[in-house]
Order: structure tokens, then C-alpha cells, then sequence
């Protein structure tokens, strides 16, 4: 079949040129911000110490109750491309401050709110995103000189702020105990020599059921969740301990997989079990010369890591046995006991042992664990064990503490305080009024939108403590007025008072993220204009 001519395009008028079919773009713009504003709505009434909190029911039946942003956003099915950014807004505060998840979140679907009105208006999205950029920065600026220096011997600041972070969360009533904690393990783990950084690695936290979060406890040494083994008798209590961690199998050898051996004369029977009694004899003995009486055996997928026989000289030997030691939990069980793990037990040398006053098991609510205490030269590293009455209490209350760790982790890499209870939001805000006025055209628009948006965090505040958001939003902005930069929302007297005073302090580094990654996410969702699906 003949192809048809090409035919030469004609030239077409300008008037149509300059035509082009915006109204898909737009269309998609909007349901881009409606999207996320909706992710937003979602996590906004938990905002806050008087926030309600969520409770998710996965596909498999797990139940959590939380009010974390970013674990309510991180379990939350988001399909929406767009909304999807918000969720991952919320880890990115996550990881860079830790607190914040929430707030961050209600900033973005605010600033997108005020994104909508503007582009209604016709303004163009380039021009409100370099403007949202510039506006941004100001705001940095803003804090940076509303924040007040901390020291890390000044333990009072460091509690006041972590007790703030937990102020907000379900088990907030026992922030007088989680809050000193949290300062006390991560001012254990501060290298003298890398003051500014804290890996919150070398904190573990381990949960037990059982008991209330009252119980909870910081153990200057290590903690297993698990028992020693009582196999054959073995020994439960070792003073002077010396500690092995071995990641060999004290077994008899096996054959590959798949194969099989056949032994049909009863004397070779005999033969076998002598060989491998005496295998095992062979490596105890050496175990034993070493003076080592603990020791701590890494989980093994080949074969079994201990057997029942071994066990039995190992109870004889008096060696306390604790088998079943994940893989992932050596590198920090050897940093904390100063030790090398020893993978080959014609490796096994006494230089290789960590030292310890006291290896025990204690009875704990319905379970076992085993202590070891008083670690000679032991690692920058601690040991949190958290208690709780119910699995939904002890996950809430590991969060929660996480968060508080993160908090004084930011104050450690960046030693600045900053008021909270919405008074920098307001602050901000008034600022960015003040600055707008000296701009001219669609920039000025744009600061005063922006400068409106940051108002959504003592409007959320106050609406989620059954205030008057009005109301107490004015009164605010009229103290703010007069000069008082400190004056914020006090939720529990249920009036505004310098926040300050009160102790509802945060870093300064959750405040400044806060806004840059929600000036970054907003920009982001602003720029596209279309969604390609690609099969």
C-alpha cells in the first residue's frame, strides 16, 4: 500500500501560536496541592501536647496507637504521587531532627493553601516558588536571632527541652522520668573528642514486657533480652566475668546439604559419637585455658550453634552460656565490652575477652534477662530497658524516647534554644509581615501569603486544646506586637504567657529544618505541572 504524501505544514496564524491549552496543567497542579493538603488534614489534629492521638490497624492485624507524623504518615497507604512527597517530608525531618514530624507537615499543607489562593489569583508558579526560597531563608535568618545559646553542662535546658518533645505524646505523664534519661544516655555517648556529633547507634534501647514505664530503667553496661541456658545446669551468676563473643558453632561438624551418611555397623556408631564428644571436648578445653566463663554465642542459620552435649561440659566447665545473639547486635556488644569477636576458635586467645564485675540473670514480669555490669573499660555506649504493661505502651513509649534523644541530639550538634508553644511560628510571621512591606509587586503578595500560612501552628495549638484559635491567635499576634517574642500558647492554663518562663523550649535546628523542608516540599509540588504514568 502507497504511503500518503506528506503534506508540507502550513503556516499558521500567530493568533493560534500563541494559544496553548493550560487548563490540563492547572488541573493537575491542583489536584497535586488538594492531594497533599488532605495528608496534612490527617496528621493536623495531632498536633501539640494536647493532640489526639491515632490508631492504625495494619493488614496483619498489628495495631499501633501513636500521635508521631511520622509513624502515622509512614503506615498510612498514600497512592497519590504527590502526597507521597509529604510522606516522605515527614522522614526527612525525621532523620535530620528527629522532632518536628507533624509540625512540618501542617506548615507544608498551609503554605499549599495559601499556594492555591495565589495561583487563583493568576500569579504565576515560578514566580511564588523563588519567592517561597527567598522567604525561607529571611525566616532562618528570623530564628537564628531569636534563639538562646546552650551549654551541655547545663543539664536543666537539655531535660527541659526533651521533657517537651515527650510533652506531646502519649506517655507524656512520665516525661519527669524519660526526659533526665534521654539527656543522661546521649551526654554518656558524646566522644570528647567529636563533641558536635552523637550516634544514636551506640544508645540501645531494649524493650521488656511487664511492669509499668515508671520501671524503666538506664543500665551502665549491657542488657539481653533473653535468658542464659539451663540446659545442662550451667551457671546463672558469674562475678569477675571474662566474656567471649563467638561467632562459631560449638557442635559437631555437619555435611553439606542434601547428604546423607549411612551407617549401618553399630561400632562405627560408637566411633562417630566418640569423634564428635571429643570434638567438642577439644574446643572447650581450649575455651576453658583462656579463663573465659561466659560466653556469647552469635545465632547461627547452618546448624545449631550450641547442642546439648556441649552444654553439658560447657554447665561442667562453670561457663555461663548466652546463645541466640543476633548478628546485628555483635558490633555493639563488642564496642560496649571492649572485645573482638572471634570467629574461629583457633582464635580464641585471652586478649580477645572483655572484662566485667558482673554477668547475671534476672527475673523480670513474666521473662528472663541477663545483665552484665561494671564493664572494665567499657565503650561510649548505654543501655536503655524500657518497661511497659502492654505491647502498644512499650512501642509508643520507645518512640517517644527515640524523639527525645533526637531532640537533645540536635542541641548537641547545634547548641542553640528556641521558645516553643507557637511563639517563633507568630514571630515569623509577624517578621515576614514587616519584610513584605518593603518588597514591591507579586513578591510582597507572595511574603504576606506565606507569612499568613505560619500562622496554622498556634491556630492548630490552641484549636487542639479546646481554646478560642481566634482569639488567642490575636491576642498572640498583639503581644508579639508589643515586643514580647517569647509570649506563646500555655495549653495547660489554657492561656498565652511567656513560653520561656514556663520551660517549652525546643531546638533550634527542629525549628529552622521545619520550614526549609516545607518551603522544599511546597516549591517541589509547585514546579510540577503534569504526571506521566509509564507502564
Amino acid at each position: 500500500m502507497a504511503s500518503p504524501a506528506v503534506v508540507p505544514s502550513q503556516p499558521r496564524s500567530s493568533k493560534t501560536e500563541s494559544y496553548v491549552d493550560n487548563k490540563r496543567k492547572e488541573d493537575i497542579r491542583q489536584a497535586n496541592i488538594v492531594a497533599a493538603r488532605a495528608v496534612a488534614d490527617a496528621v493536623r489534629t495531632s498536633l501539640g501536647p494536647k493532640g489526639m492521638d491515632k490508631m492504625i490497624s495494619t493488614a496483619s492485624g498489628e495495631v499501633i496507637i501513636t500521635n508521631d507524623g511520622a509513624t502515622i504518615l509512614n503506615k498510612m497507604e498514600v497512592l497519590q504521587p504527590a502526597a507521597k512527597m509529604l510522606v516522605e517530608l515527614s522522614k526527612s525531618q525525621d532523620a535530620a531532627a528527629g522532632d518536628g514530624t507533624t509540625t512540618v507537615v501542617v506548615i507544608a499543607g498551609a503554605l499549599l493553601k495559601q499556594c492555591l489562593i495565589l495561583l487563583s489569583s493568576g500569579i504565576h508558579p515560578t514566580v511564588i516558588s523563588d519567592t517561597l526560597h527567598k522567604a525561607a531563608i529571611h525566616a532562618v535568618d528570623v530564628l537564628t536571632a531569636m534563639a538562646v545559646p546552650v551549654e551541655l553542662s547545663d543539664r536543666d535546658s537539655l531535660v527541659k527541652s526533651a521533657s517537651t518533645s515527650l510533652n506531646s505524646k502519649v506517655v507524656s505523664q512520665y516525661s519527669t522520668l524519660l526526659a533526665p534519661l534521654a539527656v543522661d544516655s546521649v551526654l554518656s555517648v558524646v566522644d570528647p573528642c567529636k563533641p558536635d556529633l552523637v550516634d544514636l547507634r551506640d544508645i540501645r534501647i531494649v524493650k521488656k514486657l511487664g511492669g509499668t514505664v515508671d520501671d524503666t530503667e538506664l543500665v551502665k553496661g549491657l542488657v539481653f533480652d533473653k535468658k542464659a541456658s539451663h540446659a545442662a545446669g550451667g551457671p546463672t551468676r558469674v562475678e569477675n566475668a571474662k566474656i567471649a563473643v563467638i561467632q562459631f558453632q560449638i557442635s559437631p561438624p555437619k555435611t553439606d546439604i542434601e547428604q546423607s551418611i549411612v551407617v549401618s555397623d553399630y561400632t562405627q556408631m560408637d566411633r562417630i559419637l566418640k569423634e564428635e564428644r571429643n570434638y567438642i571436648l577439644g574446643m572447650i578445653k581450649k575455651i576453658k585455658a583462656t579463663g573465659c566463663n561466659v560466653l556469647l554465642i552469635q545465632k547461627s542459620i547452618l546448624r545449631d550453634a550450641v547442642t546439648d552435649l556441649s552444654l553439658h561440659y560447657l554447665a561442667k566447665s562453670k561457663i555461663m552460656v548466652v546463645k541466640d545473639v543476633e548478628r546485628d547486635e555483635i558490633e555493639f556488644i563488642t564496642k560496649t565490652l571492649n572485645c573482638l569477636p572471634i570467629a574461629n576458635i583457633d582464635h580464641f586467645r585471652a586478649e580477645k575477652l572483655g572484662h566485667a564485675d558482673l554477668v547475671e540473670e534476672l527475673s523480670l514480669g513474666d521473662g528472663k534477662i541477663v545483665k552484665i555490669t561494671g564493664i572494665k573499660d567499657m565503650g561510649r555506649t548505654t543501655t536503655v530497658l524500657v518497661r511497659g504493661s502492654n505491647q502498644l505502651v512499650l512501642d509508643e513509649a520507645e518512640r517517644s524516647l527515640h524523639d527525645a534523644l533526637c531532640v537533645v541530639r540536635c542541641l548537641v550538634s547545634k547548641r542553640f534554644l528556641i521558645a516553643g508553644g507557637g511563639a517563633p511560628e507568630i514571630e515569623l510571621s509577624r517578621q515576614l509581615g514587616a519584610w513584605a512591606k518593603a518588597l514591591s509587586g507579586m513578591e510582597r503578595y507572595c511574603v504576606r501569603s506565606f507569612a499568613e500560612a505560619l500562622e496554622v501552628i498556634p491556630y492548630t495549638l490552641a484549636e487542639n486544646a479546646g481554646l478560642n484559635p481566634l482569639a488567642i491567635v490575636t491576642e498572640l499576634r498583639n503581644r508579639h506586637a508589643q515586643g514580647e517574642i517569647n509570649s506563646g500558647i500555655n495549653v495547660r492554663k489554657g492561656q498565652i504567657t511567656n513560653i520561656l518562663e514556663e520551660n517549652v523550649v525546643q531546638p533550634l535546628l527542629v525549628s529552622t529544618s521545619a520550614i526549609t523542608l516545607a518551603a522544599e516540599c511546597v516549591r517541589m509540588i509547585l514546579k510540577i505541572d503534569d504526571i506521566v504514568t509509564v507502564r
